[in-house]
C-alpha cells in the first residue's frame, strides 16, 4: 500500500511511518524541513520524503502538489499537530486543504486528541486569531466524521492516548506504541476487519463516543463552509 504520513519526522509519526515500512509499505513521509530528518537512515527506509510548513498555506499546498504526484494514496495519516501557536493553521486547516487537493485517497486517519471533549463548538471563536489545542482537535475530529458521511473515503479520527513525544512530554503515561497501533491498523486492516468501517473515534482499537458536535450535519455542514471559504477549495464529492 502506499501511504502518506504527515509530521512524521518524530514521535508518533516517525514511529508510524517506520511501522509501516518495515511492514513492507511504501511510505511517503513529510516532515517540515530536511533538516527536521535526522536519522539518515530513515530516508533509506521510507518511498519517499516531502517537505513543507503546514502552518502555511502556501507551504502546505506545494505539499498536496508533491504528493500527488505519487497518484492515489491507499491511505492518507493525518499526524502532523502543534499544541501550541498556530494549532488551528496546523491541525484543521491543513489537513482540509490537504483532503480537498489531493487525489481522494481509499482511506483517510486523523489524529485527534481525548482534549477534542473540552474544545469549543463556537465557530467563531475557534478560527478567532490562532484557537486552541482542544478546539482544534474538536475540529479535526468533525472534519473526519463530515469526509466519512460526504464521500466514498473511509475516514476515522484516533485518539492515541497521552504518550511520551515531543509534544506529550517525557512523563506522559501512555504507552507510545499503543499510541500507533490503531492509526497502522485503520490505514492497512482489511475493511471487513473494521467497525465501523467508516465514522469511528478510536482510543486504542475502541471505538469512543465522540463530542457531541463532531457527529452532527449541521456542524459539519458550517465547518466545511467555513474551511472552503478560508481556503477557496472544496472537498471532492
Amino acid at each position: 500500500m502506499m501511504i502518506l504520513v504527515t509530521g512524521a519526522s518524530t514521535g508518533l509519526g516517525l514511529a508510524t511511518a517506520e511501522t509501516l515500512a518495515r511492514a513492507g509499505h511504501q511510505v511517503v513521509l513529510h516532515a517540515r524541513r530536511p533538516d527536521r530528518i535526522t536519522d539518515a537512515s530513515v530516508r533509506d527506509r521510507m518511498h519517499a520524503l516531502v517537505f513543507g510548513d503546514l502552518s502555511d498555506d502556501a507551504e502546505t499546498r506545494d505539499v498536496a502538489r508533491r504528493a500527488a504526484e505519487f497518484g492515489r494514496f491507499d491511505a492518507v495519516i493525518h499526524n502532523a499537530g502543534v499544541i501550541d501557536g498556530p494549532v488551528t493553521a496546523v491541525n484543521v486547516i491543513a489537513p482540509y486543504i490537504l483532503m480537498a487537493t489531493l487525489p481522494a485517497p481509499q482511506r483517510s486517519i486523523v489524529l485527534s486528541s481525548g482534549m477534542h471533549l473540552s474544545g469549543s463548538a463556537d465557530l467563531e471563536r475557534a478560527f478567532a486569531g490562532r484557537g486552541d489545542y482542544s478546539t482544534s482537535k474538536l475540529l479535526v475530529t468533525a472534519l473526519a466524521m463530515a469526509v466519512a458521511d460526504r464521500t466514498t473515503t473511509l475516514s476515522h479520527a484516533v485518539d492515541p492516548g497521552w504518550v511520551p513525544t515531543r509534544m506529550g512530554g517525557r512523563g506522559a503515561p501512555d504507552d507510545l506504541e499503543e499510541g500507533h497501533r490503531t492509526q497502522d491498523w485503520l490505514a492497512t486492516a482489511d475493511a471487513s476487519e473494521i467497525r465501523p468501517v467508516t465514522g469511528g473515534y478510536w482510543h486504542h482499537r475502541q471505538t469512543r463516543k465522540p463530542h457531541p458536535a463532531t457527529v452532527d450535519p449541521a456542524f459539519q455542514a458550517a465547518l466545511i463552509e467555513r474551511l472552503a471559504n478560508l481556503t477557496g477549495l472544496a472537498l471532492p464529492a
